[in-house]
């Protein structure tokens, strides 16, 4: 089956599920539980609705973080790292990715951090910072679709 557009897998699973812990948020993919569950029978209409919505929240995570300096650097850097469908990819998704597969100075990037800082922020630090964001997020949009997190 061909990929859709925009998507660096046919699934956003990363191989890290803690829905099998209970929890009803994934801290690897950040899909909700059910739809962990119940992927394989979704129609494509249905996958691309999860997958913009994990695009919207990574790419807010990004922007709370980060900013982009250097458009082109970035996507240079994209191609160097080989990241799949770049350039289909919002700038803040695609600043995610390269930064998980090709951990360099923000700067090198074409990236700078978003909060004014003495040092400079580690592309790990970083990572970790959108990372919590986002699965704060997706745990926000979870509760506001369905109610409390257990």
């Amino acid at each position: 089956m061909p990929e859709a557009p925009g998507h660096l897998r046919r699934t956003p699973c990363i191989g890290v599920c803690s829905t099998t812990y209970g929890d009803l948020v994934c801290r690897g993919c950040k899909r909700f539980a059910h739809e962990i569950v119940g992927w394989n029978g979704y129609l494509e209409s249905q996958r691309e609705l999860v997958w913009a919505r994990l695009h919207e929240l990574l790419a807010q995570s990004v922007r709370v973080h980060l900013r982009i300096r250097d458009a082109k650097r970035l996507s240079a850097a994209a191609h160097a790292a080989r990241v799949p469908d770049a350039a289909s990819l919002p700038l803040e998704v695609l600043a995610f990715h390269v930064l998980r597969a090709r951990p360099a100075p923000l700067e090198t990037l074409g990236l700078a951090a978003r909060a004014a800082r003495n040092e400079p922020l580690a592309p790990g630090d970083a990572l970790s910072a959108i990372d919590r964001e986002f699965h704060l997020r997706s745990q926000a949009h979870y509760e506001a679709s369905f109610g409390a997190l257990a």
